[in-house]
């Protein structure tokens, strides 16, 4: 199939295919071109792209997903690896909810703060945005 038939069957761009094919995730060699010299990309390059779209679903980065593929591939990738990555995953989002929880209490206090009153006539000195501690 060419590129645009691989962009419709996947959902991603041409572009995206293409960075993928340059970063060494899909390889397309030689003798899958045509006699135009336009690209052919298999079946198996369809399943791999697909795979890595429903990996990095998950969260995970480009590089992770590329990393359990090619576990997958080889034979490599077992429950326990797969469960390990997940876990450290979930521990990496974990960690990101709870800055932004913190987040989100820090300006929680800041309205509070604020519909307590600011004087607008001395701004910096009275606001909790303004206020170092």
């Amino acid at each position: 199939m060419l590129i645009g038939q691989l962009a419709e069957r996947t959902g991603l761009s041409r572009d995206t295919i293409r960075f993928y094919e340059k970063q060494g995730l899909i390889k397309v060699g030689r003798r899958e071109r045509r006699v135009n010299n336009y690209k052919e990309y298999s079946e198996t390059i369809l399943k791999r792209l697909l795979l890595l779209n429903k990996i990095k679903s998950y969260g995970f980065t480009l590089n992770e997903s590329a990393e359990i593929i090619s576990l997958l591939e080889a034979n490599l990738g077992t429950c326990d690896q797969i469960s390990k990555a997940a876990d450290k995953k979930v521990a990496v989002i974990d960690k990101k909810i709870k800055e932004l929880l913190d987040l989100r209490n820090s300006l929680l206090k800041i309205i509070t703060d604020c519909k307590k009153g600011c004087c607008s006539l001395n701004l910096e000195d009275n606001c909790p945005l303004f206020v170092l501690e």
